[in-house]
């Protein structure tokens, strides 16, 4: 026959604790006459004696010893697992972003946030171009556009998160060839890097400089944005960047080519409208990031 009397365990407990039940019905607010029906209640159901009294004294068997002992323990899981149960846990959402982005303006911003939004865990997951956004688990991308370009998809809610105009941009030595040689002829020989949107950046700007964009053919095509940035560095070809290579630009690293610049560029926020509308920590995120400098 299974055991009922479980309520009855709790009581025992603490008569075993103190070894007395007028200091156990005090610490369960009940009285000694409460207790002890208790105590004889789950003795009868189990069928043996779980305290015994010596010299006035109540003393644990051995059989109470043992139940004491797996009590305590099942009790204290339980308190553990209800502990976890109650504990709020925390919403996850993931940003994708490019890295040029992340460490050059979201990072120094995010803690912020997340000081903010205790309950909200962040995950930043590298994407190189938009269209990687639609495939993958992310709830919020943001990467770099222009305005009036091809949206991959019309089921994102897309927003323009800050413009920031894009310029061509080189290392020290292509900068002196490109003084040298003319800034037209140096288009056509150097490599143009891809930026993440593929080419729609450098067919934009030749477009605004009144000139045929008739790149080499053996371009060279980096996907990470940051990689890019040290590409560009290291000599390996001109891209288009903007004011978020300011530190390299301080320093010497790089120039910019031309004072004409894509004024339409931009970072743009994108989000599936189903996630906008399942998720309230992504509308936090977006509220939050769109009132950021």
């Amino acid at each position: 026959m299974p055991f009922r009397s479980y309520d009855t365990l709790r009581v025992f407990t603490a008569v075993a604790r103190h070894e007395s039940i007028t200091a156990a019905a005090a610490e369960l607010n009940l009285s000694k006459a409460s207790v002890s029906y208790q105590i004889r209640k789950l003795e009868d159901e189990l069928g043996f004696r779980v305290f015994e009294r010596k010299s006035q004294r109540l003393h644990i068997t051995l059989k109470g010893e043992k139940l004491m002992h797996s009590a305590q323990l099942a009790f204290g899981q339980l308190d553990r697992d209800i502990r976890q149960l109650k504990e709020t846990t925390p919403d996850l959402i993931t940003i994708g972003a490019l890295t040029y982005f992340f460490s050059r303006w979201l990072s120094s911003r995010l803690m912020s946030f997340m000081e903010t939004n205790p309950s909200i865990a962040v995950r930043v997951e590298p994407i190189t171009a938009p269209t990687d956004f639609p495939e993958s688990d992310i709830d919020v991308a943001i990467f770099w556009g222009i305005e009036d370009w091809d949206k991959p998809d019309h089921k994102l809610d897309q927003t323009l998160l800050f413009s920031c105009p894009a310029r061509p941009t080189a290392n020290a030595s292509v900068t002196k060839q490109v003084q040298k040689i003319g800034l037209e002829q140096a288009l056509r020989e150097i490599p143009l890097l891809a930026d993440s949107s593929g080419s729609t950046g450098w067919q934009q700007w030749h477009q605004l400089a009144g000139l045929e964009y008739r790149p080499m053919q053996n371009r060279l095509v980096i996907p990470d944005s940051n990689d890019r940035v040290q590409a560009v560095i290291d000599g390996q070809g001109i891209a288009l960047w903007d004011d978020l290579v300011q530190n390299e630009l301080d320093s010497g690293e790089l120039f910019f080519l031309s004072e004409l610049a894509i004024e339409g560029a931009g970072y743009y926020l994108s989000c599936s409208t189903s996630v906008l509308e399942r998720s309230a920590a992504t509308e936090t995120f977006i509220s939050w990031i769109q009132h950021q400098n």
